[in-house]
């Protein structure tokens, strides 16, 4: 929200007033309380009729310092997140001669100083990362006619806009020179943020538009530091916006929140971000299978269903889960969570049928109850809906008719709600798609007490924990796994996200991986998307390109709207030997579930640092200034590069780091730190092997969930002289092996405790010179 008119004025209607000195900094062992005027006081006089700050500055864990601004400290305080990493008594403080106070924790230092002009810096390792300063922390009051054109933040249908306020506070922290931002949810815009406007505010908008399903008031810089704004509620940025040199949030009301998150690297600050807000579960191994849907459509049945199985196992593309989406609840009833009797008489029956096939499944659910389903009078009868503040059921007709919202403040709600799922699972239902959670209305009254306006947001966290913790309960730690399309900060705890309604083209493809990758940078280890795009039908081209960017993630979906998205319904007949949509679907499948060794360490790896699976290019290569800006290829873990084609010519441009890199396909090195032109039939893509890397290839193609060590493949991209790399490759049973490579002018030797037996292939061709352990190589 901007506040102001160019560099001098303020918007009509808007009164500012900021934060101007810090007029006295008191201090305990481990905080600073400092009293900021919004004017300089020169005399006793000038204390009279003065708004201040109060301005709190601690460390909740080592190498993250957070800042409570507030102008009237009896308002309530805003509703924030779990903060699970958070401890007492860290960071310490010390106070110059001058009066200079600083708070230390790890290498990040937050320094103030008494007097005019405000000034708070944060600086790490003698670096200034950034400050705020003159005119940054301001208190904005609103007339009802203020001109500040906030426009409509969220969906304006039915209420679920964000609200007015009269009074704000934000905060602006500084942009160095060259500063590139990052993160703040899944956004399918440039992945620079610098020059948006975003609006952190739940909305089901598509992926081609400003909305987004997870908004998360986190961004991350280049410049190795992250910001945390700890408000659950409406938080809207200006990025180099409306103070070209400034970062600007805003919140309604007294009060702002913010943890300021140390690196040195973006990798460092999403490790430490994570560890504050919360790691994401690992995900079972046979999640990373080929999931088909029923796609959103009415004309299902278990005919049907066998009918899409027998296909996909008939054309030798192995499924690791099926997935019933909307229609296998009757008509008006969503949701019941009971089977819609016309097409499926025996459930039990038929997901026994699936179980024996070597299959999971996967049912869709939502949080609200329409008022045909049953369930809707049991659930107001016994309070378990969201109220109007008349205590009336609140209702509306947008989804499905007369439906109610499940209050998830409240815990017998929540018990309620828990005990539906654990029916399902009784039956044989394996996961759920936990979809919508962004329409949450405002003129409603919940259980707790808690804000309409920052529940909006926060919905989403406690439906998605309600589910994911019933998984839990029932198969496990490491077993449970959602598909969930909203999310807020600290959802990265309950995987897997997908990303929400794409439509059917190129450019939706496109917008769908930087989706993907802004969600990375927010902290989210886990995503996915629908391959071939969800609203309308690709053509053949889109879908085969889709398919080549979809395998290569960490969890792959077939699903649209109103059409399937088994490949065979995408061929003609006309297609030459290995492009057809059959070919590139087995290609693609048969490629990721060989590379599931890798993957599954990669995943594990996320769920121990919080380091993506799905990496931006600036995450493995900071210091290289082109990757800053790559937003059309990622890093499939550490050593994997990969550039979708996203044109129908099947023509790509892609940057290739400095180093030596292999080319999959070919087996060809080439050197990098420059830009590539390949021209793709459908069943390739650039994939790229990076310097040093050692990739773990598994023996099977036929489901995600095997043992890696039965038949290891260790595929060897030494760098030149001297050099090595341990890796620990584990299985889904549990088990795990630890190699060591090595390598000097005479070769590559290998160690290993824990495999029997495992090949070795160097690429350029470097001979094996020794082999120690309980390995038997082959080569």
């Amino acid at each position: 929200m901007k506040f102001t008119d160019g560099f001098w004025q303020i918007r009509p209607g808007v009164t500012a007033l900021y934060a101007q000195e810090a007029y006295d900094v008191e201090s305990t062992a481990t905080e600073i309380v400092v009293t900021a005027p919004t004017a300089v006081i020169t005399s006793r006089g000038a204390t009279l009729n003065r708004p201040t700050f109060t301005v709190t500055i601690w460390s909740p864990m080592e190498g993250v310092i957070g800042v409570r601004a507030e102008h009237f400290q009896g308002a309530p305080r805003p509703l924030g997140f779990e903060l699970v990493g958070a401890t007492e008594g860290v960071g310490r403080v010390t106070t110059d001669e001058d009066g200079v106070a600083t708070l230390t924790s790890g290498s990040l230092t937050a320094t103030v100083g008494k007097g005019a002009p405000w000034a708070l810096t944060f600086s790490s390792g003698g670096r200034v990362l950034t400050a705020s300063g003159h005119k940054s922390l301001g208190y904005m009051q609103l007339a009802p006619d203020a001109q500040v054109d906030p426009g409509v933040v969220g969906n304006a249908r039915a209420a679920t806009a964000s609200p007015a306020a009269s009074t704000y506070v934000h905060e602006q922290l500084d942009l160095g020179v060259g500063e590139t931002i990052y993160g703040l949810g899944e956004r399918f815009g440039p992945l620079v943020k610098n020059g948006q406007t975003v609006e952190i505010w739940n909305a089901d908008g598509g992926t081609s538009s400003e909305q987004a399903y997870k908004n998360i008031p986190f961004y991350l810089s280049n410049r190795g530091y992250g910001v945390l704004v700890n408000d659950a509620g409406h938080v809207s940025y200006e990025i180099g916006s409306e103070a070209v040199e400034r970062v600007q949030f805003s919140v309604p009301g007294e009060s702002i929140e913010y943890f300021i998150v140390d690196g040195p690297t973006p990798k460092d600050v999403l490790t430490r971000y994570t560890a504050l807000t919360g790691r994401p579960a690992e995900v079972p191994a046979w999640s990373y299978g080929l999931w088909l849907s029923t796609s959103f459509t009415t004309d299902y049945d278990e005919a049907t269903v066998n009918e899409f199985i027998d296909g996909m196992f008939e054309r030798d593309l192995p499924l690791g889960v099926f997935h019933f989406d909307c229609f296998w609840m009757r008509e008006f009833n969503w949701c019941d969570f009971e089977w819609d009797p016309r097409v499926f008489p025996d459930p039990e029956g038929m997901l026994s049928r699936l179980h024996e096939r070597d299959l999971r499944v996967c049912v869709w659910i939502n949080p609200y109850i329409g008022q045909r389903s049953p369930l809707f009078r049991e659930a107001a009868d016994q309070g378990f809906l969201v109220k109007k503040p008349d205590g009336s059921v609140w209702q509306w007709d947008l989804w499905q008719a007369g439906m109610g919202l499940v209050d998830f403040t409240n815990p017998a709600a929540t018990k309620w709600y828990q005990g539906k799922l654990r029916a399902l699972l009784d039956q044989g239902v394996d996961c759920f798609k936990t979809d919508f959670g962004e329409r949450i209305p405002l003129e409603v009254e919940y259980f707790d007490g808690s804000s309409p306006d920052r529940m909006h947001n926060l919905y989403t966290q406690r439906y998605n924990e309600a589910v994911f913790e019933v998984l839990e309960e029932r198969r496990g730690a490491g077993e449970a796994v959602l598909f969930a399309r909203s999310a807020t900060a600290g959802g990265q705890r309950l995987p897997v996200h997908w990303g929400g309604d794409s439509t059917s083209t190129y450019a939706s493809m496109a917008e769908t991986l930087r989706g993907g990758l802004s969600l990375a940078l927010s902290g989210f280890g886990f995503w996915s998307h629908d391959i071939g795009g969800f609203e309308g039908t690709p053509d053949a081209g889109v879908f085969k390109r889709w398919v080549a960017f979809g395998m290569l993630g960490s969890h792959s979906r077939l699903h649209g709207s109103g059409s399937y998205r088994v490949p065979w319904v995408f061929d003609d007949g006309t297609e030459e030997p290995g492009q057809s949509a059959v070919e590139v679907t087995r290609a693609f499948l048969d490629l990721k579930l060989r590379l599931m060794p890798y993957l599954y360490a990669a995943g594990r790896e996320a769920s121990a640092t919080g380091v993506p699976l799905m990496r931006p290019m600036l995450l493995e290569f900071p210091e290289d200034p082109t990757a800053l800006h790559l937003d059309r290829q990622y890093m499939l873990g550490s050593d994997l590069l990969v550039a979708p084609v996203f044109s129908a010519d099947g023509v790509v441009e892609f940057y290739l780091p400095a180093g030596t890199w292999t080319n999959h396909w070919t087996g060809e090195r080439i050197e990098g730190g420059r830009w590539l032109r390949e021209t793709h039939r459908f069943d390739t893509l650039p994939l790229y092997v990076r310097e040093g890397a050692v990739i773990a290839w598994g023996a099977r193609a036929d489901r995600a969930d095997y043992d890696y060590l039965d038949g290891l493949t260790l595929e060897i991209h030494k760098t030149p002289g001297e050099w090595s790399k341990t890796l620990v490759i584990s299985t889904p049973d549990g088990d795990s092996a630890e190699f060591v490579v090595s390598a000097d002018a005479d070769g590559v030797i290998v160690t290993s405790e824990g495999a029997e037996r495992f090949a070795v292939r160097v690429a350029g061709g470097s001979p094996v010179v020794a082999a120690k352990g309980k390995a038997e190589l082959a080569w």
